[in-house]
């Protein structure tokens, strides 16, 4: 049994949403800053993917058994889209998330609670250190 025409399509178009999103898309290079920071971006990747077909016959419609395979008629496409969502910076034993979106203040705050925590550790462990 001979391969459907809409098959070719769904794979050609896989194909290519494969060669988009790959592993560095979501997360990203890590680099290095002057002060001795690494800094990973993230990122969100969303996609779509839709292929459709028809078998036809102008004039009518007509069976297979009739006059042998129906003309075809198709296509594929597909969306991808990337949105950061913040940064990994990784310093001196810590790792914090910055956020690349403007959150409502609430989650802001429970953000800035891992900050928060290693602030005060620091201030306590310099207080112990006098």
């Amino acid at each position: 049994m001979d391969k459907h025409p809409i098959e070719g399509l769904m794979a050609s178009t896989m194909e290519n949403i494969r060669d988009m999103v790959d592993v560095n898309t979501v997360v990203g290079e890590a680099v290095q800053t002057s002060d001795g920071s690494t800094v990973i971006p993230i990122s969100k990747v969303s996609f779509g993917f839709v292929a459709g077909g028809a078998e036809y016959k102008s004039g009518g419609y007509r069976t297979e058994k009739e006059n042998g395979a129906l003309p075809f008629g198709g296509g594929s496409g597909a969306g991808v889209s990337v949105s950061p969502m913040g940064f990994l910076v990784i310093n001196e034993g810590s790792v914090r998330m910055l956020s690349a979106r403007c959150d409502q203040p609430a989650e802001k705050l429970v953000e800035m609670i891992p900050q928060l925590a290693n602030d005060i550790k620091d201030v306590l462990n310099k207080k112990m250190e006098n």
